[in-house]
């Protein structure tokens, strides 16, 4: 059953997304080429938040519509025939959805935010600008309740402590209120990550009575209606880890759904979630104008599979394969699959594996790659297997052309892999046609150095080209950009230009 979160808009006091002694901000065009030469920035593309500098979340106040590493981005793809980057502003202020925040200090005067830069002090951020407003309204309302409980928080010296960590994730997926106003009528799923070892452990009873104290205050039957959920997360280790493996649901719905990419996405408290939900959204629709009609995609890194389902539902593909390491999302793979459009008709897989472990069997059958890595980028054996693409190329002819043989699988990387997918079976016949080697790779990046490094690495085997790129303000505030790069296969071919008109030698000489 699909739960759906229904109340009248709240009527509390928000915090806004810019200060208010400052004109709102202009109307800046989303996915514009970029000049070369950087334009006067206006003052109302300024941060203006208290918390600035102290804070380790956001390393510059000016210019948040353009970073400074946008003019080394432009120059970079320019150099390798990309003359038409773009890049899409995206939400300014109140863009993240998704905040881990420790909590520290004493009951009487909780501190919860972020470290201070270099160090395990923690930095009180109540006002946040980045933060979506609710997720502000929710620290507020969780602050009273350790004050109210007399919660003690972690104290990191002595190991001892209650309330570690707190995880606050907004869904903007509420069908009752028109489009427009969701964002900002999210709610918020709050995640306690607890001290001990269960919930069975001493302490167990503050933990009940703080969850119980923000689904009365912040529950549908408050005023405000802010909580989504309450769930907790038990970390005893002295390392610094925020989550441990043991989760439970405590109050409140247990699915959190998202809207991304045209399709309803479900994601666990445990699962990776993009903080930015609109820049993601813009993103998603962007990449999904490089996949042909009825293509046949691998989805590395894929965790939940956002973005192989998305394609599946837009793009009517033909066989979808996601492939990702961390065995919680599968999970939320597989609730997001049962509210798929009934007109997708994919064949889905969904495997729990490494990636890097024996590349060329992920590439093999697939003629689109979508590789969204970690911050480090890819991994070095996957650079090797898509530089040698033609080695791709060869196996797959020379399976394909094996008559009615079928060899056991005994690599247990593959086997395991297998034993943990989940498949879902079109019901289109199968096309008896030669197996397909990837001709497009769209490579999705969070970490500007390592994308610079791997592109450069791809294109000097000559075996791809970079054909697009785009630019996304995921992170407004900070020096970082996401990157969407469309790489297509053989050498890069050269854009027709204008032909020079020949003169008569009769004209030449009167010149």
């Amino acid at each position: 059953m699909a739960f759906r979160l229904i109340s009248p808009p709240p009527s509390f006091h928000r915090f806004t997304c810019h200060a208010t002694t400052v004109p709102p901000p202009p109307q800046i065009s989303t996915a514009t080429p970029i000049s070369s030469t950087p334009q006067p920035p206006p003052l109302t593309c300024a941060l203006h938040c208290p918390h600035f500098q102290s804070c380790s979340g956001c390393t510059h106040e000016l210019n948040l519509h353009r970073p400074v590493i946008l003019e080394d981005a432009t120059n970079f793809f320019r150099k390798y025939g990309v003359t038409d980057f773009t890049f899409d502003t995206c939400n300014l202020w109140g863009w993240r959805c998704r905040a881990k925040l420790a909590v520290r200090g004493s009951s009487t005067n909780p501190l919860i935010g972020l470290y201070e830069e270099g160090t395990h002090n923690v930095i009180d951020i109540p006002q946040c600008k980045a933060h979506h407003p609710n997720i502000n309204a929710a620290v507020e309302l969780l602050r009273q309740g350790i004050t109210e409980l007399d919660v003690d928080p972690y104290l990191e010296d002595e190991g001892t402590g209650e309330l570690r960590y707190v995880q606050m994730a907004v869904t903007t997926h509420n069908t009752s209120l028109p489009a427009a106003q969701r964002y900002m009528n999210g709610k918020v799923q709050v995640t306690l990550v607890w001290n001990s070892r269960n919930e069975n452990s001493h302490g167990s009873d503050k933990l009940i009575a703080l969850a119980n104290f923000l689904w009365k205050n912040g529950g549908p039957q408050s005023r405000l209606h802010l909580i989504h959920s309450v769930w907790a997360n038990f970390q005893t280790s002295d390392k610094n880890i925020i989550f441990g493996n043991r989760w439970r649901h405590l109050l409140g719905e247990r699915d959190f759904w998202e809207r991304v990419g045209g399709i309803d996405v479900s994601l666990a408290p445990s699962s990776f979630g993009q903080a930015n939900t609109r820049a993601f959204d813009s993103l998603l629709q962007k990449l999904q104008k490089y996949v042909p009609y009825e293509s046949s995609v691998t989805d590395l890194y894929a965790g939940a599979g956002v973005i192989g389902l998305s394609l599946a539902a837009t793009r009517k593909c033909r066989s979808i394969k996601c492939v990702e390491i961390n065995k919680e999302s599968k999970v939320s793979f597989e609730k997001t699959i049962e509210r798929l459009p009934t007109t997708v008709n994919s064949s889905i897989t969904w495997h729990h594996a490494d990636a890097s472990k024996d590349p060329f069997s992920w590439l093999v059958g697939s003629d689109v790659i979508v590789i969204d890595p970690p911050r480090k980028g890819l991994d070095s054996s996957l650079i090797d297997a898509l530089k040698n693409i033609s080695l791709v190329v060869r196996k797959a002819l020379s399976s394909s052309e094996r008559p009615n043989s079928v060899q056991e699988e005994k690599r247990p990387w593959v086997l395991r892999a297998n034993e943990a997918s989940v498949q879902i079976k079109s019901k289109l016949p199968e096309a008896n046609i030669t197996p397909l080697v990837p001709q497009t790779v769209i490579y999705i990046s969070c970490g500007w150095e390592s994308f610079k490094e791997d592109c450069k690495s791809l294109l000097s085997s000559k075996a791809w080209y970079l054909e697009k790129a785009h630019g996304f303000n995921f992170f407004p505030g900070t020096q970082s950009v996401e990157i969407l790069a469309v790489f297509k296969r053989g050498p890069q071919k050269k854009k027709p230009g204008k032909k020079k008109k020949k003169h008569s030698q009769g004209a030449a000489r009167h010149k």
